[in-house]
């Protein structure tokens, strides 16, 4: 079984191959998940392109978005000859594209239809198949929402659940809203791992900060942080000193050393600088020279023919202001 103590959530235009690769470099021991792919463009699409990974990032989780359990078990096979170490359905996602494709958050009020498709998925593939979800949508009754959803889904093989502690508004909030204002409801999902302790319950949803999951874990099998671990990722340097007892604090400029041969190696297949760096300019928020950090690769990693030589400038402005 994974050790789900810690994963980055899966972030839509956000957690690429490249920060993929970029996150492993400040944790070996984090959870990382894909963005959200359709069951019918890892079927039909370009594999390599959209679901193709490094050996590097394992453990690593491919989120799945359907709601067809023939087509879900079939990319669920496809994903599991790719390597990845699990599969996830989507049942979270409040996006626009999401609820027109019937699946994601809306299917927090189809939990048979959710079972049928674990089940397809689970007779499938020997990988784990896991859900995240959300704790209910729209004017549905939170508790019994939630624990309809996951008694249905785990009667049909699934236990393992990554809960969003918030509901998702369906009409009237935008993807955005729904990451804000529905309040968290953190003692739900306690409720829920207490009522349903031979489950693997992770907790997911406004988590700031390492001190946060400490805290959190002594309630739950797991926590998941989203935009904190990618607009802070020096976090991530923590994860597995504090949280896993092992090693020391990774320093963001380890973490920087650790990416660079992995970009030079892209830099010579023809990715752009850009695509690698984007995800690193939170890394020194907070210290000084982070502003000129941000600044260098921001305006200079997308130019054409860009290389490591923008890395190097960047480093320069928080080097040279590197408390003594």
């Amino acid at each position: 079984m994974l050790d789900y103590r810690f994963s980055v959530a899966p972030m839509m235009d956000w957690t690429d191959r490249h920060c993929r690769a970029f996150h492993r470099c400040l944790s070996k021991r984090a959870l990382l998940w894909t963005e959200m792919v359709t069951a019918d463009a890892v079927i039909h699409g370009d594999r390599q392109r959209l679901i193709g990974f490094n050996e590097a990032e394992h453990t690593v989780v491919l989120q799945l978005g359907g709601s067809e359990p023939q087509k879900l078990a079939e990319a669920a096979r496809i994903a599991e000859g790719f390597g990845y170490d699990e599969v996830n359905l989507n049942c979270g996602c409040p996006s626009e594209r999401v609820q027109s494709g019937a699946f994601g958050a809306c299917l927090m009020a189809e939990p048979d239809l959710v079972a049928d498709c674990i089940a397809a998925m689970k007779a499938a593939v020997s990988i784990p198949v896991t859900v995240k979800c959300r704790i209910a949508i729209d004017d549905l009754p939170a508790r019994e929402t939630l624990f309809t959803f996951i008694d249905k889904v785990s009667a049909a093989g699934c236990s393992i659940f990554t809960v969003h502690a918030r509901k998702a508004w369906l009409k009237g909030l935008s993807p955005k809203e729904n990451r804000d204002i529905p309040p968290l409801d953190y003692d739900l999902v306690a409720e829920l791992k207490a009522a349903r302790p031979d489950l693997t319950i992770i907790l997911n949803g406004g988590i700031p900060d390492i001190e946060a999951c400490t805290e959190h874990l002594t309630r739950f099998d797991g926590v998941m942080l989203g935009r904190a671990a990618y607009q802070t990722p020096a976090l991530l340097g923590e994860v597995d000193a504090v949280l896993f007892g092992e090693g020391e604090v990774r320093s963001p400029f380890e973490a920087v050393e650790a990416y660079r041969p992995y970009m030079a190696a892209r830099l010579a297949e023809g990715v752009g600088l850009h695509g690698m760096t984007r995800h690193m300019l939170g890394l020194f928020n907070g210290r000084p020279g982070a502003r000129l950090w941000r600044r260098t690769l921001s305006e200079r990693a997308p130019r054409a023919g860009a290389g490591l030589e923008v890395l190097d400038a960047a480093l320069e402005a928080v080097t040279e202001r590197a408390p003594v």
